[in-house]
């Protein structure tokens, strides 16, 4: 008899919209795994998606800093060295993402925080009564408490059979993590980080090809309503969050097919 829990998120992928949502996606993204460019230069591409989502990731936490800057290393900004720093790990994180989400949680804040937060706070969650930044604009964080159990909720997510695709996965921890903000600063690079390990590790884009923070960017004038919908708990909130995560996995797709068609060009 198969005694393994059912997955929590079975309603999530259940309600109205978000089938076609992560069908839509997965077409893009298996269209993208497809490209005759990856046979040779799938490092490449995995190398540019890196550099251009964490960009993307530092610029939603308030960063100003021009592509270019960032590839010839003229930036300074400890949101920018940061989001780096977790995207050049990212790979290497993936298989441990699922077993251990909090040690890869602690590490990704480590990272994303090195330059921003004082020695003894990577890695640390926060505390009540410490700050937690809002670039979003989301209202207070939730207490000490309530972060601790509803990390401890995520595990038991990541822990369930894959039963519920990728996308959905990832946008529900995307969501609980932004909210959260368990660390205080740089929650924003390591919640769009974990939704990328997520995608990663779930099979959608083993060799992270795709960079989702790019199209949360690209999306940004709908990022911080959809999170606010998601944060309603409302069965059309979560949908509308999905959706939107749906959305910027598309055009972070759409970004690195462009990649595979300028290198085929040469």
């Amino acid at each position: 008899m198969n005694t393994a829990p059912a997955d929590p998120l079975l309603r999530v992928a259940g309600l109205p919209g978000v089938a076609a949502a992560v069908e839509d996606t997965r077409t893009l993204v298996d269209r993208l795994l497809g490209h005759r460019v990856l046979r040779r230069r799938s490092a490449d591409v995995s190398m540019e998606s890196a550099l251009r989502g964490a960009r993307a990731s530092a610029v939603l936490d308030g960063a100003d800093a021009e592509l270019e800057d960032v590839r010839a290393g003229r930036v300074d900004d400890a949101r920018v060295k940061g989001a780096l720093r977790v995207s050049g790990e990212l790979g290497q994180l993936a298989e441990t993402w699922t077993k251990a989400p909090r040690q890869v949680l602690a590490r990704l804040h480590a990272l994303a925080a090195a330059e921003g937060a004082p020695a003894d706070a990577l890695g640390r969650p926060r505390a009540d009564g410490e700050p937690a930044e809002d670039p979003l604009g989301l209202g207070p964080a939730p207490r000490a408490a309530e972060v601790a159990a509803r990390i401890d909720a995520l595990g038991a997510v990541l822990a369930a059979p894959a039963s519920v695709p990728a996308l959905v996965v990832g946008a529900v921890v995307h969501g609980e993590l932004v909210s959260l903000r368990p660390f205080g600063w740089g929650d924003g690079v390591v919640a769009r980080a974990a939704e990328r390990l997520t995608l990663i590790a779930r099979g959608l884009d083993p060799k992270s090809l795709v960079p989702s923070e790019l199209g949360h960017l690209e999306l940004a004038a709908e990022y911080a309503e959809a999170l606010r919908a998601y944060q309603s708990a409302t069965p059309e909130g979560v949908a509308r969050w999905v959706a939107h995560c749906c959305a910027a996995v598309a055009a972070g797709a759409r970004d690195s097919l462009a990649t595979c068609e300028a290198l085929k060009r040469g």
